[in-house]
């Protein structure tokens, strides 16, 4: 163990700080470290806060940006967050339920979520934002159009990939799938689809992992005849069943996602 250096002159400290930070990977105390120097005399901190404080602004900086990297990850097409969600122009939405959605408890418990609406109701708006809480928490998300996963499935179960496949898309949650009202589902497509995102829940030996799923379903004129419902008032309707919720929005005042 090497001796400690004493009597180092300002310029000095200054020098190996920065070459410390540099070796030892702590970007944010190298660029704040003076500054909160500063702070810390101009207080008459003392040493423990003064590291206190030092460590805090790494662990907060590294968090940010971890959540900057899930969130590009995801593959979101544009950024949506709850806070600029219009809920006046949605009044039968309650701004309760989606906040305790936010909370991510039914990402932790494995629940799926299906926000099912006219279109023109801040669907997709939702969609993202809670897929975007999601990352923030923690969580490995990934957006997807129906469309495409459909596609991909069938694909991999042509070249006997779909349990990699699977897999693969399993390794995240939640899985956020957007679009499916948009789609008309042949029946080999649907049996991918589905009973992989259902079979997961007690199967996951046999390689269907599409677990926490969110489902986007657009109750529109662009819906298939199979997944059509009857037009209701807007608001989050949570079923009998404890892991479901949805989204019934009429849409009388359309509006983009």
């Amino acid at each position: 163990m090497t001796s400690r250096h004493r009597g180092l002159t300002e310029p000095a400290a200054d020098a190996a700080i920065d070459a410390a930070c540099r070796n030892l990977r702590l970007p944010t105390m190298r660029g704040q470290f003076s500054e909160l120097a500063d702070s810390a005399a101009r207080d008459q901190m003392t040493y423990r806060g003064f590291l206190a404080e030092l460590l805090m602004a790494e662990c907060d900086d590294r968090n940010r940006r971890r959540s900057e990297r899930r969130i590009k990850a995801a593959g979101f097409p544009r950024d949506k967050a709850l806070r600029t969600f219009d809920f006046e122009a949605n009044p039968h939405i309650d701004p309760a339920a989606i906040h305790t959605l936010a909370t991510c408890e039914w990402v932790k418990k494995g629940l799926p979520l299906c926000l099912i609406g006219d279109s023109g109701t801040g669907k997709s708006h939702l969609l993202i934002a809670l897929g975007t809480e999601a990352a923030m928490a923690g969580f490995r998300v990934k957006y997807v159009l129906a469309t495409k996963l459909v596609n991909e499935l069938v694909e991999a179960a042509d070249d006997k990939l779909l349990t990699k496949t699977i897999a693969r898309y399993g390794r995240v949650d939640p899985l956020c799938i957007d679009e499916l009202g948009y789609m008309e589902l042949d029946r080999r497509g649907a049996e991918l689809l589905f009973p992989g995102a259902h079979r997961a829940r007690g199967e996951e030996q046999r390689g269907h992992c599409l677990q926490r799923v969110l489902l986007l379903l657009d109750q529109d004129l662009h819906r298939p005849p199979p997944l059509r419902r009857h037009r209701r008032s807007t608001h989050l309707w949570r079923q009998h069943h404890r892991d479901r919720y949805r989204l019934l929005p009429s849409g009388p005042n359309p509006r983009p996602h």
